[in-house]
């Protein structure tokens, strides 16, 4: 019992209703899954302003290198709605509270433009979000609305920097297009963390949103690799440095497997083996 409360506490958590990829950054980068591989996440996330929270968590995302270059992904997420109810920020921040299923997320990231020792790589992430949450109760937009971002991506030993910068296309009432940007900057620290920090903008979302004036926020985080490559922690919390107060924070467990071409079969994660090794490294589950 004790085991099964701690994969829910990794599972649940806190991120903004109109959601954004680059786990655990709200920055993105333009290098897909390689071909004839997998990755799963499930995490949790939040994005809140004095206006409104709104938890995610638990939630899913598969991405698969399904041809060279191209990643196809998927987000299937469940969330609440918890408006602060203070007076101050009616009517965007009046109202009930809710939980449930919210809209999922389908996407392709194509790198365009592979990564030299002088020229970074290039891509894009174009997504969709279906409208699979309840819009009466908050929960999802009522219509499929977009993203199209451009990231830019280059290495130097053990340094990595990426950024770029997209608009989201969000066709309903009260809720409104906007641009958005960030650029990170991380670095490996031996064998069993990347730690990075970010910077990242975005426009007014609408009164519908927790969102509804500009905010730009500075962002910290990273990832501890219990088994590299194949299974790993990761971690960012961020707050607000000018515009709306906002907070962001993300926690997920992520696996990855796969093979090359001429490997034969992929190989499955081993679920089991990682989550009882990671389980039997905690103190209280001793």
């Amino acid at each position: 019992m004790r085991k099964i409360l701690v994969l829910g506490l990794l599972a649940w958590g806190w991120v903004v209703s109109v959601a954004r990829a680059g786990p655990p950054f709200q920055t993105d980068d333009p290098d897909p899954v390689p071909f004839h591989h997998y990755e799963f996440y499930i995490f949790g996330g939040s994005d809140g302003t004095p206006v409104e929270t709104d938890p995610v968590g638990p939630a899913v995302e598969f991405n698969w290198g399904a041809i060279p270059n191209v990643q196809l992904h998927l987000v299937v997420p469940w969330g609440a709605v918890v408006p602060s109810n203070n007076p101050a920020y009616f009517p965007a921040g009046v109202g009930p509270s809710a939980f449930g299923l919210t809209d999922t997320e389908l996407g392709v990231k194509w790198r365009f433009v592979k990564e030299t020792r002088h020229r970074p790589m290039i891509g894009s992430f174009t997504m969709l979000e279906a409208p699979t949450g309840s819009y009466a109760k908050g929960l999802g937009v009522g219509k499929v609305w977009y993203k199209l971002p451009i990231w830019i991506q280059k290495s130097f030993g053990p340094w990595t920097t990426y950024g770029g910068a997209g608009y989201e296309i969000v066709p309903q009432v009260d809720y409104r297009n906007f641009a958005y940007g960030g650029w990170l900057l991380q670095r490996d620290i031996g064998k069993k963390w990347t730690l990075g920090a970010e910077v990242f903008s975005h426009g007014a979302e609408g009164l519908a949103t927790p969102q509804t004036r500009a905010s730009t926020m500075v962002d910290a985080g990273g990832y501890y690799y219990f088994r590299n490559p194949g299974f790993q922690l990761l971690f960012a919390y961020g707050h607000s440095v000018a515009g709306q107060t906002e907070n962001y924070a993300y926690l997920g467990l992520y696996w990855t497997w796969g093979h090359s071409s001429s490997q034969g079969a992929a190989q499955p994660p081993q679920w089991s083996s990682a989550a009882s090794s990671f389980l039997h490294s905690l103190p209280f589950s001793r």
